[in-house]
């Protein structure tokens, strides 16, 4: 029998009506992804029928999972949501666990320069946290929460990426779970919306949502986007898609969203010549299109 001293925990206990006043406006928050953000909606009722309006980007406050195979385009879209968020005025925390903050500084200012925006005016609105340099940053929970904690106060940060969160567990994925929900909670208080980039396991089926450490970050964040691609290496395939042999389809989806109504079908995607992500049409109406204009 558990002899600790019990307690009621008060200020956990809700009225609906109370929980709704800490709750955040529910609008969208650009990605800067092209493609992306009309695929989350809301549902408004009129004439007692319901229709979908876009939201125009991930929910406000949304914590997000983004996951993928190596070079499907994950660190391009945290990118190009940094970016587009610095250049709407938001101040971005940029945690970065793989690349050290100098060589990220390079790719930051190239996907500025592929999407229109002036560098010199957002440098100093993307604060980078080199978590890739300092391993007590990767290794000591604490020494990273109290950091961020640090930035969020004093740059006023509501938007945050994480490139990758996965390595903060790569060592320990016994404690996965662990180490992703706190850092899921932690979002949640400061009200960040916030983008964790994670590896997918290369056993996995690649239109899953399982990354590494298992189901670690999908059932613990508010949205997962999974994206892929496929190697067109049989004449059977290359004629489905209509590409030829020896050519990359890359296709995404987005796995789960309990903060707004999303599209749930699978898209192409591209990686354009400027390195910039974009979501194109669902690939149920590409493949349709295609075999009617046999």
């Amino acid at each position: 029998m558990d002899e600790r001293e019990r307690h009621i925990i008060y200020d956990a206990i809700f009225t609906v009506s109370e929980a709704k006043e800490k709750a955040p406006e529910l609008k969208g928050v650009p990605t800067g992804v092209p493609g992306l953000d009309d695929l989350f909606y809301v549902v408004e009722w009129k004439d007692k029928k319901p229709h979908r309006k876009s939201l125009g980007g991930i929910p406000l406050g949304c914590v997000a999972n983004i996951t993928g195979m190596p070079d499907t385009g994950k660190s391009l879209m945290a990118e190009q949501f940094a970016v587009k968020q610095a250049s709407l005025g938001e101040p971005v925390c940029f945690v970065t666990v793989e690349t050290p903050a100098s060589y990220l500084s390079v790719g930051l200012e190239q996907r500025a320069k592929a999407m229109g925006v002036d560098f010199k005016e957002i440098e100093d609105k993307i604060i980078i946290l080199d978590a890739a340099s300092y391993a007590r940053l990767r290794e000591d929970m604490p020494t990273l929460l109290d950091t961020l904690a640090h930035v969020y106060r004093t740059y006023r940060v509501h938007r945050t990426v994480i490139d990758s969160i996965t390595g903060l567990y790569e060592a320990k994925e016994m404690l996965a779970r662990s180490i992703v929900r706190t850092i899921y909670t932690f979002c949640k208080k400061w009200y960040q919306t916030a983008l964790f980039i994670s590896q997918k396991r290369s056993s996995h089926e690649e239109l899953s949502a399982e990354a590494a450490g298992g189901y670690a970050v999908g059932h613990i964040v508010d949205c997962t986007m999974v994206l892929s691609k496929e190697l067109i290496l049989s004449a059977r395939a290359a004629q489905l898609y209509k590409v030829e042999v020896g050519e990359i389809v890359r296709l995404f989806r987005i796995d789960g969203c309990r903060m707004c109504g999303h599209d749930t079908r699978i898209h192409l995607m591209d990686i354009t010549e400027l390195g910039l992500v974009e979501i194109g049409p669902p690939l149920v109406e590409v493949l349709k299109a295609r075999g009617e204009s046999k």
